[in-house]
């Protein structure tokens, strides 16, 4: 008898989902600001959490229906939630206006203290610069040695070193490993950011390819700049767009 009941119960909520799917359809319209960069503003159906993204022009197209919320948000502009109605669907010039972020500093306070910083005050020697284990190695490999003796190349004004690591293909070697470094470090600053539960459940990546999508993610250069400025929100929403792209490489891979 239980089984029976959960049976219907089954039926009948995939037969609402299917249904209030099938009531949606496409809705276009564009956003409007002072700003002339409009492209990239994340627009989301709060009720199906489907998202999209406006394009250079600031125009957007998503599924929606009668009584759904759009979410407008984007780093530059305040977030706008609209409540759909049935003449935004008629509307061949729906248009939502968003409002740019202005920060506004309460006080100011300037002082001038001459002479007085980092190096003066011993904590770091004048002139260095921070290296990176990688970049050290780099920098040495590269550096010019103004003390080579004369017997080393002619004229004895520089070391020979450098040619030798370039020909040698030493200096290629280390820039490459430079590169790994830093993804490397993009990476464990990703998984410090977000479980592996986020990428399971909520970006729906499958196990097995998380590992894969976080190089996908940290390759490109948009999304670790963002990731760099340690905004979580701001990340999340591009680290949700990129999602979409990957699973299209996945699905286009297992066919």
């Amino acid at each position: 008898m239980i089984n029976k009941v959960a049976c219907v119960l089954m039926i009948v909520l995939g037969q609402t989902s299917w249904s209030q799917s099938q009531d949606r359809s496409i809705i276009n319209g564009k956003i409007a600001s002072n700003s002339s960069d409009l492209e990239g503003v994340y627009v989301i159906n709060a009720q199906t959490e489907a998202m999209t993204t406006t394009d250079e022009n600031g125009a957007f197209s998503i599924s929606a229906k009668d009584g759904d919320t759009l979410v407008f948000s984007s780093i530059q502009f305040k977030e706008n939630k609209v409540l759909l109605t049935a003449d935004n669907f008629s509307d061949l010039h729906f248009t939502v206006k968003l409002n740019m972020v202005m920060h506004q500093l309460q006080e100011v306070v300037v002082r001038n203290y001459n002479g007085i910083n980092a190096t003066s005050l011993g904590i770091i020697p004048e002139g260095q610069k921070r290296y990176t284990e990688a970049e050290r190695k780099l920098h040495t490999a590269t550096a010019l040695n103004a003390q080579a003796n004369a017997g080393t190349m002619a004229g004895g004004s520089v070391s020979a070193d450098p040619l030798f690591n370039f020909l040698s293909g030493r200096t290629a070697m280390l820039k490459k490993e430079v590169v790994v470094e830093k993804k490397e470090a993009f990476m464990k600053l990703l998984e410090r950011m977000f479980s592996i539960d986020h990428f399971v459940n909520r970006l729906q990546i499958p196990l097995e390819y998380v590992k894969g999508f976080e190089y996908y993610a940290v390759d490109n250069d948009k999304f670790t700049v963002i990731l760099n400025s340690k905004n979580k929100t701001s990340t999340e929403f591009l680290l949700a767009e990129l999602a979409v792209k990957y699973k299209e490489i996945i699905a286009s891979e297992n066919k």
